[in-house]
């Protein structure tokens, strides 16, 4: 074989391989919704297929995704959207019976790569408000800004403390 063909082939296993890799699976509540958050490195231009599921009682239940079939009981309840390198699945009226461990899955299409995939254990009382945490992180920077704008106002006279 031409070294050039196994060169070529080597690089195209490598990014295939990283092409899927799940780098973080939160969880928050959005009112009465659980909000499951799937950051992944996004680094192939082929298809990535997803998957979403729950597992309760050491039985796994498809919510979401283009591997396997969705549970009819789920399929009413979810809601994904997709971007760049992030799939945020919304299920909606969540309540202590669909507490357990949920699952995001990256597969490339047409690959025989192994799949990629994280774990979040979900437990209701556990669980904190989505934007608790984002207020938070807005208000600091703004915060901060406002504090050196002060500063800086105070240093050039314009106002006095």
């Amino acid at each position: 074989m031409n070294p050039a063909i196994g060169i070529a082939l080597l690089l195209a296993v490598l990014q295939v391989s990283r092409g899927q890799k799940v780098t973080s699976l939160t969880a928050c509540l959005v009112n009465q919704n659980l909000r499951l958050d799937c950051r992944h490195e996004n680094t192939t231009t082929l298809p990535v297929q997803y998957e979403f599921s729950l597992t309760r009682e050491k039985k796994k239940h498809v919510l979401f995704g283009t591997m396997g079939v969705p549970e009819h009981a789920y399929r009413s309840r979810t809601n994904l959207t997709s971007n760049y390198n992030i799939k945020v699945l919304y299920l909606a009226n969540f309540t202590y019976k669909d507490e357990g461990t949920y699952t995001c899955e990256l597969r490339i299409s047409g690959q025989p790569s192994a799949p990629n995939y994280r774990n979040v254990s979900v437990i209701r009382d556990k669980l904190v408000k989505c934007e608790g945490i984002s207020l938070l992180a807005q208000n600091t920077s703004w915060l901060l800004l406002l504090l050196l704008s002060l500063s800086l106002l105070q240093a050039t006279d314009f106002i006095s403390l």
